[in-house]
C-alpha cells in the first residue's frame, strides 16, 4: 500500500475510533444521567444519530476499498479461480451502481432537506450537511468499488504465503 494511503486509512480509522468513543461515552454518560440522576442528556438521541451515521458512512469507502463487505463463503472454492474475473469484475459495477444510486439519492435529498428546513429534533442541526456527507462518501464507495483488487481465497493466500 501506498504511503498516501496508509496515511488516509490511519487517519480515516482514528477519526471512526474518536467517534465510537464519543458515542460510547455519550451513551454511558446519557444512561447513569438518566438512571441515577433522573437527568438525562439532553441532545442525546440526535448526537447518537449523527455519530452513528458519520462511523458507518465515513468507513464506507474503506471497507469497500479492501473488499470488506459482508460474503458468504460457501462457493469460494469454486468462484475464486482464475476464470470467474469476469464475473468478479460483473459483481464489482453491480456494486458500484447501486453505491452510486445511493449517492445520488441523497444529493437529491441535499436540496429537499434545504428546502424545507429540515433538521434534528431536540438539538435542531440541519440534515443537509449529513446527506451531503453521506453522498460523498457513498461516491466514492462506489467508485472504489471498480478499483477495488481482486478477491482472493483465503486458503489460497495461506498456500502462497507458506
Amino acid at each position: 500500500m501506498k504511503p498516501l494511503e496508509q496515511g488516509i486509512q490511519r487517519a480515516v480509522s482514528l477519526l471512526l475510533v474518536l467517534m465510537l468513543s464519543a458515542m460510547v461515552a455519550l451513551t454511558f454518560t446519557d444512561v447513569i444521567g438518566r438512571r441515577l440522576f433522573n437527568t438525562p442528556v439532553f441532545g442525546a438521541n440526535d448526537m447518537t444519530e449523527h455519530l452513528m451515521a458519520v462511523i458507518i458512512f465515513a468507513g464506507l469507502p474503506l471497507l469497500t476499498a479492501q473488499r470488506g463487505h459482508l460474503s458468504i463463503d460457501l462457493f469460494d472454492h469454486w468462484l475464486l479461480q482464475p476464470r470467474w474475473r469476469l464475473w468478479h469484475k460483473a459483481v464489482d459495477v453491480l456494486i458500484a451502481a447501486v453505491l452510486g444510486l445511493i449517492a445520488w439519492e441523497y444529493y437529491l435529498a441535499i436540496e429537499e432537506a434545504r428546502t424545507i428546513n429540515e433538521i434534528s429534533p431536540a438539538l435542531m442541526i440541519p440534515r443537509s450537511w449529513m446527506y451531503t456527507f453521506i453522498a460523498i462518501t457513498t461516491a466514492l464507495a462506489s467508485l472504489l468499488a471498480l478499483f477495488a483488487g481482486a478477491p482472493h481465497h483465503e486458503s489460497h493466500t495461506e498456500e502462497l504465503a507458506s
